[in-house]
C-alpha cells in the first residue's frame, strides 16, 4: 500500500467516525424537538420540562454542527498530498502510537489499528510539529521516535 493510500484510508476512517457522530446527534436533536412538540402548548412561562428538552436539543445541535465542521475539515485534508514533515493533516506513526494531526476526534480504528485524531491545540501536536522521520520527541516524560509520516 502506498503512502497516499494509507493516508486516504486513515482520513476515510476518521470521516466515517464523524459521520456516525453527526447521525446520532441529529437523531437525538430531532427526538428532543419532537418530545417538546408532543408535550403540548406551554402551560406556564417556567415550564421546566420544555426548557430541559430545548436545552437538550440545543446541545445536540451544537454536537451536530461540530461533527459537520469536522467532516468539512477532513474532506479538505483529503485533497492534500502525503507529508514529509509533521504538520497539520499528516499521519504520524511512532514507536508507541499512531496520530492523525487534524481535528480533535480522539480514538478511532483503521482496520485493526488504533489511531488518535488530535487537533493543533494539543501538547502532543506542539511537541511533534516540524519533526521528520527518525526524530525523537518527549511528551509526558516518555520519548517517542517517529517511524513514518504520510
Amino acid at each position: 500500500m502506498t503512502r497516499e493510500e494509507k493516508r486516504q484510508q486513515v482520513i476515510c476512517s476518521c470521516i466515517e467516525q464523524q459521520e456516525h457522530i453527526a447521525t446520532i446527534a441529529k437523531q437525538e436533536m430531532d427526538s428532543a424537538q419532537q418530545q417538546s412538540n408532543d408535550y403540548g402548548a406551554n402551560v406556564d412561562r417556567y415550564d421546566s420540562y420544555r426548557t430541559k428538552m430545548m436545552r437538550s436539543r440545543d446541545m445536540y445541535a451544537r454536537q451536530y454542527s461540530n461533527a459537520l465542521a469536522g467532516i468539512r475539515c477532513l474532506q479538505d485534508l483529503q485533497k492534500l498530498p502525503p507529508f514529509d514533515t509533521v504538520e497539520h493533516g499528516a499521519c504520524v506513526v511512532t514507536d508507541r502510537q499512531k496520530f492523525f494531526l487534524s481535528i480533535g476526534a480522539g480514538k478511532f480504528s483503521v482496520g485493526n489499528e488504533v489511531w488518535f485524531a488530535i487537533s493543533a491545540q494539543t501538547p502532543i501536536y506542539m511537541a511533534v510539529k516540524g519533526h521528520m522521520v527518525g526524530d525523537t520527541f518527549v511528551i509526558n516524560g516518555q520519548s517517542q521516535t517517529i517511524k513514518e509520516i504520510f
